[in-house]
């Protein structure tokens, strides 16, 4: 019986637009090893071990899944199976690098995906007698515009999320060491609806002033800002991913202030957030902000990644980046400010571009929030 999140007609309709896509760039063949391409194509979860899985795909061909005969129920339980794609599977002692030369054939340019290790396209390079390229081009223009059915486990995962963030003061208050704050998140991340839990921030104080600080011993302390930034996969894959920035008791009237400017920065970005603006203008609307505010020095990374079967994917929202947004990215605001030594904030929530504007798919409470202290 199928576990798979989506139709198989999805899988069908994307494998078939990666197709295309290569063909425009000029690609014969494309090679997909294990990781999020080959979860958005096919369904098929895990990461690269040492023995080869691939999907070899290219324009006008069936596509063919190269497969240890020891993984074989499992793929055949995915999109490949119902799809009925072409299976190519090999037992140890066998050269699966063979394999993919004969799905191949004869081609003068081949792309890879990038989760594919230096183990595998070596030897897939010294078999096929050609210099790879990376497919990432390819891979991610499908992966970065999402369809309905995407948008609604993205949208899922947010309400999934938000109901975390609202049962925060449950468990941070003064006292705690943010690491048994952070196993009480984790374990309601997954009872609120999510499969895994990606990762769990906690930054209290100081270490608020991390941006990728995770936990610590440290014990959480009266008047301290904490930075909670959480996310999971729900069944499906999808990945949630949501900060506040919560205060235990009485924040001091600086710290407040600058808060409220930094929530001003991230509504500035998702209102700048339609079909036609690029990547760097959404960015711009939060940075002028944080600057014009005197903290722009205090905003030291970009303003957001896009999200999907992957927590951090395409499109990036950075300076310089010129990408035009599409209807149907989704992509993270989480613009911070952060001072060394004495805390940090961060507001983040996760967006999709639709075709007016952006839609915001996170919305428990932006500003500071108190929870108690005993």
């Amino acid at each position: 019986m199928s576990t798979l999140p989506f139709p198989a007609s999805v899988y069908s309709a994307r494998l078939s637009r990666a197709a295309s896509l290569a063909a425009d760039a000029g690609l014969d063949t494309i090679v997909v090893g294990p990781g999020p391409d080959l979860q958005y194509l096919v369904g098929v979860e895990g990461d690269t071990i040492e023995r080869l899985t691939a999907l070899v795909l290219a324009p006008g061909a069936t596509p063919t899944v190269v497969v240890p005969r020891m993984e074989l129920a499992k793929v055949r339980s995915t999109a490949v199976g119902e799809l009925g794609l072409a299976v190519a599977d090999w037992v140890d002692g066998e050269d699966p690098y063979a394999l993919v030369t004969s799905a191949v054939g004869d081609a003068a340019r081949v792309g890879v995906s990038d989760a594919l290790p230096a183990l595998h396209v070596l030897p897939i390079g010294d078999r096929l007698g050609v210099r790879l390229e990376l497919a990432t081009p390819v891979l991610r223009e499908g992966r970065m515009i999402k369809d309905a059915e995407e948008i609604a486990e993205l949208r899922r995962a947010g309400e999934a999320i938000d109901a975390v963030h609202r049962r925060v003061h449950e468990w941070l208050r003064a006292g705690r060491t943010e690491r048994e704050v952070a196993a009480d998140i984790a374990e309601a991340i997954v009872a609120e609806g999510h499969r895994t839990v990606e990762f769990v921030i906690v930054g209290s104080g100081p270490n608020g002033a991390d941006p990728h600080h995770e936990v610590s011993d440290r014990v959480i302390e009266e008047g301290d800002i904490v930075v909670v930034d959480i996310g999971g996969a729900v069944p499906s894959g999808y990945n949630s991913d949501s900060t506040r920035t919560y205060v235990v008791g009485t924040p001091a009237p600086a710290a407040a202030e600058r808060i409220a400017v930094l929530v001003r920065a991230q509504q500035a970005a998702v209102d700048a957030v339609r079909p036609g603006a690029t990547a760097a203008e959404v960015d711009a609307a939060a940075r002028s902000v944080l600057t014009d505010a005197g903290l722009g020095e205090a905003f030291v990374h970009r303003t957001g990644h896009g999200i999907g079967v992957s927590v951090h994917e395409e499109p990036y929202i950075a300076p310089g980046n010129d990408l035009v947004l599409r209807e149907g990215m989704a992509f993270s605001i989480e613009p911070g400010i952060y001072f060394a030594g004495e805390w940090g904030a961060r507001i983040e929530d996760i967006v999709v571009v639709t075709a007016e504007d952006g839609e915001r798919l996170n919305v428990a409470p932006h500003g500071l929030t108190t929870v108690g202290l005993r």
